[in-house]
């Protein structure tokens, strides 16, 4: 009985450890085309920008 949950336990924590580890991955490779566009658009207008020195103001 023993040994099952050992190997049950293992199972568990490598397929946890897969997914935690490819789930950022793919979030990046997903999201990367839509955060290029924004910068894109930034760039492009001057928004988002402030004279050096001063810090941005988050807005929600």
């Amino acid at each position: 009985m023993t040994i099952e949950y050992v190997l049950l336990l293992f199972a568990v924590f490598f397929i946890g450890l897969k997914v935690f580890i490819s789930a950022p991955g793919k979030a990046f490779k997903e999201s990367g085309p839509r955060m290029a566009a924004r910068v894109e658009a930034h760039l492009e207008t001057g928004g988002g920008f402030t004279p050096k020195g001063q810090r941005n103001k988050w807005e929600e």
